[in-house]
């Protein structure tokens, strides 16, 4: 990307109301058979032309082909029992009903390259494709075959770099792996997750990304934040071992958080996607405000590295709300190219 300052979003966006009921994250579909697939990419296109229309560099599908960010992957893998399901704590944090692995894990066919050959279609800017990482995917499972979380995240990273090369083939620039559990499994993170990153992006030529984030705004991430004092110092923990990676960016939450700005120092060197807008509440930021987190990132990270981002995904917002969000973004962005200018 030769542009200064790219801006783009961390993944999710408001889907359209005749394809998943607004403003609910993770929504059944309002579709079925040919008419979904039709509703998806018509949900394609309109979301493509609300990230033109704001300005976003580097455009991405918004999630809109898919339900959930981690789920709708494992869907279409085999050896996971969809009917057969458990509860389990997801990140520490709170209870859920998730699928079984029953048996070994593969990959039959390609999950998400369809539609990203059709994203390619419609634009000749740069695409970002998130993935959910290996990590992130065992914690939304329970394991009665592998009965180590270890190897089904080895497995997991096989798969994911299957997917992720095909991606790459069908015209995506940057892939991005979801792991949100890099910010609440250190040792784990320390020991394999991010030897198990490197496996799914193995061989690729594209750009690469890992976002980790504080999640959504839903009830339980915000108790969760509330509990982790004046600073939050989770990316202290596994930014030392990410910086000497061979991941490209590392996308991360900023504003109107508590991660201290002066962590970023940890990744100096890699490109940092700086979440500068905040997804969990509706306020739309002014672009001052988020000129004043870019101006603060920038002590931290060279100014050909620093990528302007959100928090997180869009997806509970209204599609109103995530407009001005996305138009803040840009505007903040602007005012930063123009200062470094002079």
């Amino acid at each position: 990307m030769t542009k200064l300052l790219p801006t783009s979003t961390a993944g999710s966006l408001p889907k359209p109301f005749w394809l998943s009921e607004p403003e609910r994250l993770w929504s059944p579909w309002k579709l079925e058979g040919e008419a979904r697939v039709e509703g998806k990419q018509d949900a394609l296109r309109v979301t493509l032309a609300e990230q033109q229309l704001a300005g976003i560099d580097i455009v991405s599908d918004g999630e809109q082909t898919r339900q959930h960010f981690v789920t709708t992957f494992i869907e279409h893998l085999t050896g996971v029992d969809f009917e057969k399901r458990e509860t389990v704590k997801i990140r520490d944090r709170y209870d859920a009903s998730v699928p079984t692995v029953v048996g070994a894990v593969s990959r039959e066919k390609p999950v998400f390259v369809d539609d990203a050959k059709f994203l390619r279609q419609q634009t000749k800017a740069p695409i970002k494709w998130a993935l959910p990482g290996p990590m992130t995917m065992i914690d939304t499972l329970y394991d009665s075959h592998y009965r180590s979380r270890e190897k089904l995240a080895w497995e997991f990273a096989t798969i994911l770099n299957q997917e992720a090369r095909e991606l790459e083939a069908a015209g995506i620039d940057i892939i991005q792996f979801d792991e949100p559990a890099f910010n609440v499994f250190f040792d784990e993170v320390n020991d394999w997750g991010i030897a198990t990153l490197e496996r799914a992006i193995e061989g690729l030529k594209c750009e690469t990304a890992v976002h980790i984030c504080y999640g959504y705004g839903i009830k339980a991430n915000t108790d969760w934040k509330k509990t982790l004092g004046s600073e939050w110092r989770q990316y202290e923990e596994t930014f030392p071992k990410l910086q000497s990676s061979s991941i490209d960016l590392v996308s991360l939450e900023c504003h109107n958080s508590n991660v201290p700005i002066d962590l970023i120092e940890l990744i100096r060197g890699k490109k940092v996607m700086v979440g500068a807008i905040d997804v969990a509440n509706n306020a739309i930021e002014k672009p001052e405000d988020v000129a004043e987190t870019l101006r603060k990132a920038l002590q931290f990270v060279d100014a050909d590295k620093l990528y302007p981002c959100t928090n997180c995904g869009m997806a509970p917002l209204s599609r109103t709300v995530a407009r001005g969000k996305l138009n803040a973004l840009s505007a903040g962005a602007d005012i930063i190219r123009k200062e470094l200018a002079a």
